[in-house]
């Protein structure tokens, strides 16, 4: 018997038909004296439309009003699964995030969960009843419902396990785990059975689309175990835990290989190198509300400096417009940028004790004729910064110079770790 919170995405209730196919997967863990907690997406496509109708009234309208009609979706899912399980004998209650209630603050449109009280839940699951919860949604102290925002039906998911105490939040999505890098990008991605907290937090951050960012930081923060699992096969899929410290750790040097295509790259020439230059370019950039990545700064002899760094791609032409007001103000000599770039990574806790895996990255990349436009480096990662045109020969090419196709030898990843002072309210 084990307490688990189970989230299924969009892809897994898309239709009746899979909504019953989770249903019946549900009905086996009821079966086998699981206490449930399921946290469901809306339908596929169904966020989509109802946002698609908000717009038609303008899309800069009052987000607390457009709020009300997106969680209307989950709603749907969660009646749906519910009568699904009674169809099969099994006693369900729905939630929806207030009635839980799953406290916000007051951002609509991206709220962040403040408190759970998690006393309805447990006195549910004492009654041994399944709980349907809405995901994505919350309320605020005003009781005005409130969403988290894209791919926030994990965060909830993730949260709601730190409150009741889960032994596993397990989220199940149309993948069978977390790949050593995009299958569709290099055939020989091998599923891994375990990563940890930071490697995954990693790898959301630099372009891996399985979870949701905010979710691993949540589940990190609280200690909960998490396990990506396919909604439409059997396996036991990968387990997100933390880092044991065991000298077995220490046999990896690189756990994936993430990407990301959504990059530009803008740099203003010729900047005087006084203090306060680079203030002076990235605050209005800030103030924008753009957020900068990778950063390099080159001073010449004469005393300039030439400043580079990277955005999101939809940022692109924001970016350069707020530069070229700059350039005149701080008399540089010019601005200019490219969207053919991409960003791709190495990530892995084993570079904490290994030296050499920079230098293994950048031959690997050089032996294939790809130059690197920018590079950046954290404790467990190394980005660097290339032309386009070259992400998928980079991506194959690293993961045969880190032989990530064959299993690490000699090495265990960490087991769960149960969650520990989880503060319920």
């Amino acid at each position: 018997m084990a307490l688990l919170v189970q989230k299924f995405g969009g892809t897994s209730v898309g239709t009746p038909e899979r909504i019953a196919a989770v249903a019946d997967r549900i009905e086996k863990h009821a079966k086998a004296g699981d206490r449930l907690v399921i946290v469901v997406s809306a339908m596929s496509g169904e966020t989509n439309r109802l946002m698609g109708l908000t717009n038609q009234f303008g899309a800069h309208l009052s987000e607390k009003h457009r709020d009300l009609v997106l969680s209307t979706g989950e709603q749907v899912t969660v009646g749906l699964l519910c009568l699904a399980l009674e169809a099969r004998g099994i006693e369900a209650q729905g939630f929806l995030g207030w009635q839980v209630p799953i406290l916000t603050d007051q951002a609509h449109g991206k709220a962040r969960i403040q408190n759970i009280d998690a006393s309805a839940l447990e006195s549910a699951l004492e009654a041994q009843k399944v709980c349907v919860i809405a995901g994505f949604q919350g309320v605020t102290e005003k009781r005005d419902v409130s969403t988290l925002g894209r791919g926030g039906s994990d965060t909830s998911a993730v949260a709601l396990a730190a409150a009741i105490g889960a032994d596993e939040c397990q989220i199940y999505t149309d993948v069978d785990g977390v790949y050593t890098t995009d299958p569709r990008v290099e055939p020989k991605a091998r599923k891994l059975s375990s990563i940890t907290f930071e490697e995954m937090l990693e790898m959301a951050s630099l372009g891996s689309k399985i979870l949701q960012i905010r979710s691993v930081e949540f589940a990190g923060k609280y200690k909960v175990p998490l396990r990506v699992l396919s909604s439409f096969s059997d396996g036991e899929g990968t387990l997100i835990s933390l880092d044991n410290e065991v000298t077995s750790m220490e046999q990896p040097l690189v756990s994936g290989i993430a990407f990301n295509r959504d990059e530009a790259k803008v740099t203003i020439r010729g900047v005087p190198d006084i203090p306060g230059a680079a203030y002076a370019i990235l605050g209005p950039v800030a103030d924008a509300n753009i957020d900068v990545d990778m950063i390099i700064q080159n001073i010449a002899h004469d005393r300039t400096t030439d400043f580079t760094f990277t955005v999101h791609r939809n940022d692109f032409d924001a970016t350069i417009a707020i530069l070229q007001e700059r350039a005149t103000q701080l008399g540089a000599q010019s601005v200019d940028g490219t969207c053919d770039i991409c960003k791709v990574s190495i990530v892995g806790v084993g570079m904490r004790s290994h030296t050499g895996v920079a230098s293994t990255m950048f031959k690997s990349l050089s032996d294939e004729g790809i130059n690197i436009q920018l590079i950046s480096t954290s404790e467990i990662k190394v980005s660097v910064v290339i032309n386009e045109k070259y992400l998928e020969l980079a991506v194959r090419a690293l993961h045969g110079a880190f032989q990530l196709d064959q299993p690490p030898k000699d090495h265990q990843r960490p087991r769960a770790i149960a969650p520990e002072n989880v503060d319920k309210s």
